[in-house]
């Protein structure tokens, strides 16, 4: 394993509130990676930042009579708090339109401009006489020229993930009405230059998921197509060679940037060589399926540009869209759930649980339903893991005045419990190293459900013989699971450590000691109570009330 790593996610458009759909692909598995490495021993940072850019924030901060800075301050504050009151800690979290980031984007495409990867091309461009002017990106809704799916953006197909070269039966998103077609002049990559460069990539980096790489491959086969870097509005970084200041950088050429100028912002600001430690580093690109097409090529190709001056990805972990209640998820139908909402009603552990627990590790999409939530809650977290904590200390401070027995010669049915804690962290540690998070928690309730049924099977409240054998491997059981869950569950975790009467944080403690028993005679454990409350019927029903109410 490699000691230092980069993990970033797909960042957060400033322009509304981070919901649940958002979380689950791409922020929440990326800081339960972040938490594991650095429990390996790894040197790992956490790097994200809000997307400022583009005609949505133009518009939407017009209609609230802000400047486009002022609003996306605004979300860039909100979000980064919504995302730390769901324990999800970035080392850094910036913003693409920071200085740095806009120096970083004009100098990597003068680079390019040098390297003769730029051209400027005067195309026709999509105009609306109703609103008087161009539509960029997201302002052109139509059908997929690929796999005629309707309503979709003209700069990505929600529904196949390909990035329309021209989008079929257009019309302005604003008001409805068909386009023109005007002449205006842009300035374009030459992506379809770097075919071999990137088909060789992908077929060298084996950290790939599979499925993903092969279609990547095919769209390569197919042939990929110049790209179109430049936007005709005033919101954004602007092109340094553009004398009339009119066009700015197309998102999705500077967002991705900001991966690696906020990273050596932070790195540079805590004393350490920043474009070192990237080249040095694992680099983990956390996305959904729908911008494959962007970090699978267009990413890699200009890091290509610049001569590798910055590393290519090492993992993309890519996962699938969420769900709710079996619906596409859509703001403007109020068929969506807010995280701040939700962290209002339920600890953070509790939406940290679910999510990862019916997360796989694979572009299928994944689906939120909240009577499933609470069976999840109340059987598996509650009545599996939190059973097992309750009743192991619980009965160890009643019957043993909180201080672990000396073991008795351990029977047949001691030494499978004693071996299930001796080999649960190899396993458990190349499922997570494998990025199967949802099969790590899996496992992690297994090694619980065990030793609950060992606990009921020796009967120690009975005081026979092999009480103490029973008591003391329970304890340190729970002890293996107070460290396990630390990636899923952190303030969980914490909890248990302080129950267990462990001083500290449990973060500091190496994943590899999951596996060690040192919880030994006469020690002493602190006071015990329920780590988690029921998830009622009622509560339930309350939240489903509030789906598509508009009014």
């Amino acid at each position: 394993m490699n000691p230092k790593a980069i993990i970033t996610s797909a960042l957060p458009y400033a322009n509304g509130e981070i919901h649940l759909g958002h979380v689950a692909s791409t922020y929440l598995p990326a800081d339960v990676t972040t938490r594991f490495l650095r429990q390996k021993g790894v040197e790992a940072y956490y790097i994200c930042a809000s997307d400022d850019f583009g005609t949505p924030i133009l518009i939407q901060s017009e209609k609230e009579g802000k400047t486009p800075e002022e609003y996306v301050e605004y979300w860039n504050k909100r979000d980064f708090e919504d995302f730390t009151a769901l324990n999800i800690k970035f080392d850094f979290f910036y913003k693409t339109s920071s200085q740095e980031n806009k120096q970083f984007v004009q100098d990597v495409f003068k680079k390019l401009e040098q390297a003769d990867h730029i051209y400027e091309n005067e195309i026709i461009q999509l105009y609306c006489n109703t609103d008087k002017k161009f539509l960029p990106d997201r302002y052109v809704i139509g059908t997929c020229p690929y796999c005629k799916a309707d309503d979709q953006y003209s700069d990505l197909c929600e529904k196949c993930g390909r990035v329309p070269e021209e989008i079929e039966n257009p019309h302005c998103s604003i008001c409805g009405q068909p386009p023109t077609k005007e002449k205006t002049k842009h300035y374009f990559f030459k992506l379809k230059n770097f075919s071999n460069q990137l088909s060789e990539y992908l077929e060298n980096n084996q950290n790939l998921q599979k499925d993903v790489k092969k279609y990547v491959q095919n769209w390569i086969k197919e042939g990929l197509t110049d790209w179109d870097i430049t936007r005709d509005i005033s919101w954004g970084i602007p092109i340094p060679v553009d004398e009339e200041k009119k066009k700015v950088f197309y998102g999705w050429f500077d967002n991705h940037l900001a991966y690696i100028s906020s990273t050596i912002k932070f790195l540079n600001d805590n004393g350490k060589d920043g474009k070192k430690f990237w080249n040095d580093s694992d680099i983990y690109h956390f996305i959904g399926k729908d911008i494959v097409y962007h970090h699978y090529l267009f990413l890699p190709a200009m890091r290509l540009g610049i001569g590798e001056e910055y590393k290519l990805p090492d993992y993309i972990p890519t996962r699938g869209h969420l769900t709710l209640q079996s619906r596409k998820i859509s703001k403007s139908r109020n068929w969506y759930i807010g995280l701040k909402d939700f962290l209002g009603i339920f600890p953070a552990d509790y939406l940290r649980f679910y999510l990862i627990s019916i997360n796989p590790y694979s572009q299928d999409d994944l689906n939120f339903n909240w009577d499933e939530f609470a069976t999840k809650i109340n059987s598996e977290l509650i009545g599996n893991l939190g059973n097992l904590i309750n009743r192991a200390l619980g009965f160890t401070l009643k019957s043993f005045d909180g201080v672990v027995p000396d073991p008795d010669a351990f029977d047949d049915m001691d030494k499978e419990s004693e071996k299930m804690i001796k080999e649960f962290v190899t396993e458990l540690s190349i499922l997570m190293e494998k990025n199967h998070l949802d099969r790590a928690l899996k496992m992690i309730l297994q090694f619980s459900a065990h030793f609950n049924q060992y606990f009921q099977h020796k009967e120690p409240w009975k005081n026979g013989p092999g009480t103490n054998s029973c008591v003391f491997l329970s304890v340190n059981a729970v002890r293996s699971l107070a460290i396990a869950i630390y990636p899923f569950m952190p303030d969980s975790s914490q909890k248990i450590w302080v129950q267990l009467g462990l001083e500290g944080s449990v973060s500091a403690q190496m994943f590899d000691q999951i596996s060690n028993i040192t919880l030994n005679q006469g020690h002493k454990l602190g006071s015990v109570s329920p780590l988690f409350e029921k998830v009622e019927e009622s509560v339930i029903d309350e939240q489903k009330s509030k789906l598509g109410d508009t009014n």
